[in-house]
């Protein structure tokens, strides 16, 4: 898999921790903040670039592996996995790192393998039931 330099022109392309579906990945800036692109298929989600820092710092504090357990927006994520942290009231932000609404949810399917790509975190690539930790 070819890293990128997480730019428009050449982004990070990444698979989902499956390994079933392939999506890329750039920094950008929207309304002057700092934000993560996410092109899968024709859909584009944007998500806080501040989450990347947030949940390595979160999963260093937690020390071990944490369920990714992904959810679109509309469904509720599961408690105490890295879903459920990146919509949390409680999280660094307040509340939800993904800043399209609508498409707000997938955080535990498209940011964790960006991590792993930069080195910050180890996954699991099972067919379902993944989880991450900080490395």
């Amino acid at each position: 898999m070819e890293k990128g330099q997480g730019t428009k022109e050449n982004p990070w392309k990444l698979q989902t921790p499956p390994l079933s579906s392939e999506y890329e990945m750039y920094k950008d800036f929207k309304d002057d903040r700092e934000v993560i692109v996410c092109v899968v298929g024709k859909t584009t989600l944007l998500y806080d670039f501040r989450c990347i820092e947030d949940l390595h710092s979160m999963l260093k504090k937690h020390g071990d592996w944490m369920e990714l357990g992904s959810a679109d927006e509309q469904k509720p994520a599961k408690d105490g996995t890295v879903e459920y942290w990146g919509r949390s009231p409680n999280n660094p932000v307040g509340g939800w790192y993904g800043l399209k609404k609508g498409l707000r949810g997938r955080f535990g399917m498209y940011i964790p393998p960006l991590m792993e790509a930069l080195g910050l975190a180890e996954l699991t690539h099972d067919p379902k039931g993944n989880k991450m930790k900080a490395k």
